[in-house]
């Protein structure tokens, strides 16, 4: 059941101009909702209130769901890329309609600032755009076959049905860089959207709902279940499942992991991050502190892609130190639909504790706090989800530095030496999603991109660690999972790929030259 809550910055008409309305809501295959049983309330980190609820998908629904789902991929399959590339586009187009009272839910409803939740729906228009284009580039390769009057290509197939599991921090742009290039490929999508953030999950299969049935397509190519991990087991367990996309801890992708592989299953696994922007004496230091700041700082530092590490040469370190400290002594923090404000909530209490952890465990292991963070009390800041982003003088080998804690925590490493010393520490981790190095020296910019050089999937120079665009390939080595989504051919993953071999001649030569005569 969704309930609008009125409050001064529009939530109430953003959730009316999505179709929010009271209706329960829980399973769905597109226009069709199932009423569920156990309702999941969302409660939003800016100031405590209920925003709504949905209900848990039964085990019933979910096998009712899934038979239509498998039904609506034979059809959907046969529909030519091109064409599926047009209900893309008209989808993109709604999500532009859209796009201010969608950004108002995730802002509200996640916590990050209302720039970033507009920036997380123009993530979506984005995806879409490429989508459409890549819809005529679905492309294979021709070689030449040993065995005469034989021809050889590879072509690429829809894959099925594309279970998707979504985390909290991007509640709606992740999903987005999945279903649109599934969709594309052909295939249908299962979507278990964070139950920290199920209204936005709604509220885009409503809009996606809507468009598929506008072009008289049938239901189940968009399908959405609400719960918690018992619910994601439903999909990682099933073998009409051929591809689990999921984002989240490196706890919960190596369940996933393990489990999608023991069925022989195919994972895609964006999974966490301990990033480090290394900071050289060449290093431009107004550019160095922006990058750092908003990298540490932004969306609350609840992004998989957040700075976590400032590795800095001895030389600047000071200067730099310095910088930083003033810098976030003009931070503002509340409410993130105030635009004046930097800085927004945390998810819960939950992540409030793990950040009380953390800054007790630098100091703990001899770290010492430059700017000693905290939660916000009083008036404007009643959710208790409220902190001051923190920073810490710290060493890579404390084990709270190996760890990723998603929260506005920032520990700076000092290093002495050439670049490689720098590069070492920044390596050093067992995560290995997005990193950078900031320095007007070309010999240590290409170092780090070297193969001796980063081993993270995304490697920056000067500029910070977050802020992916959806043109490139997403995603990271090591504990990251490895796995791609969004750009470049990471569509190749929603497909199985085929190799054919013609033979137009009326004789039957075997490769490698066997003989086999009758």
């Amino acid at each position: 059941m969704i309930s609008a809550v009125a409050t001064s910055f529009g939530i109430e008409e953003a959730l009316q101009a999505l179709e929010l309305e009271n209706t329960n809501y829980g399973t769905s295959t597109g226009q069709n909702w199932f009423p569920g049983v156990q309702e999941i309330e969302s409660f939003s980190p800016v100031d405590g209130k209920l925003i709504g609820k949905v209900s848990t998908t039964t085990k019933e629904e979910y096998d009712q769901l899934m038979t239509i789902a498998t039904q609506a991929f034979k059809e959907w399959r046969m529909v030519p890329a091109p064409q599926r590339g047009e209900v893309v586009r008209q989808f993109g187009d709604e999500l532009r309609r859209l796009k201010e009272p969608l950004g108002k839910l995730v802002s509200y409803e996640m916590g990050k600032s209302y720039q970033e939740g507009l920036g997380e729906v123009q993530e979506m228009i984005d995806i879409c755009d490429f989508a459409v284009g890549l819809s005529r580039q679905l492309h294979g390769l021709t070689m030449h076959s040993e065995r005469p009057g034989h021809r050889m290509y590879e072509q690429y197939h829809p894959l099925g049905v594309v279970g998707i599991i979504s985390a909290f921090n991007f509640p709606v742009a992740v999903w987005s860089w999945n279903t649109a290039l599934a969709w594309i490929c052909g295939d249908v999508c299962i979507w278990k959207p964070s139950e920290k953030a199920p209204l936005c999950g709604v509220a885009c299969q409503k809009i996606a709902a809507r468009i598929f049935a506008k072009n008289d397509l049938p239901e189940g190519i968009s399908c959405l279940i609400n719960g918690d991990y018992k619910v994601g087991e439903f999909m990682t367990t099933d073998k009409r499942i051929p591809l689990i996309s999921a984002t989240g801890s490196t706890r919960m992708g190596k369940i996933v992991g393990k489990t999608v592989g023991e069925r022989l299953g195919k994972s895609l696994l964006e999974l966490g991050g301990n990033n480090a922007i290394i900071v050289t004496p060449d290093a431009d230091i107004k550019m160095t502190v922006i990058g750092a700041v908003f990298g540490a700082v932004g969306t609350a530092g609840q992004r998989c892609t957040s700075t976590r590490r400032l590795i800095i040469h001895e030389s600047i370190y000071d200067q730099v130190k310095e910088a930083l400290v003033s810098a976030y002594g003009q931070l503002r923090i509340g409410n993130p639909l105030d635009e004046n404000n930097h800085v927004g909530p945390l998810i819960d209490r939950e992540a409030v504790a793990a950040y009380e952890n953390a800054l007790a465990r630098v100091v703990a292991e001899g770290g010492k706090l430059i700017v000693p963070g905290g939660v916000l009390e009083g008036e404007g800041y009643e959710s208790g989800c409220y902190v001051k982003p923190a920073i810490a003088e710290a060493d890579n080998s404390f084990q709270i530095v190996q760890h990723e804690t998603f929260a506005p925590v920032l520990y700076l490493l000092k290093y002495n030496g050439d670049v490689e010393n720098a590069i070492e520490v920044q390596n050093g981790v067992a995560q290995g999603l997005s990193s950078a190095i900031m320095t007007n020296n070309l010999r240590e910019a290409e170092r780090f991109l070297s193969f001796a050089g980063s081993d993270c999937g995304i490697a920056n120079v000067n500029i910070g660690t977050s802020g992916a665009e959806i043109g490139g390939a997403f995603g990271g080595e090591k504990d990251t999972g490895g796995g791609r989504e969004s750009g470049s051919d990471a569509w190749k993953i929603y497909m199985r790929r085929q190799t054919n071999t013609i033979n137009y001649t009326t004789n039957l030569p075997l490769a490698q030259g066997i003989k086999f005569d009758l």
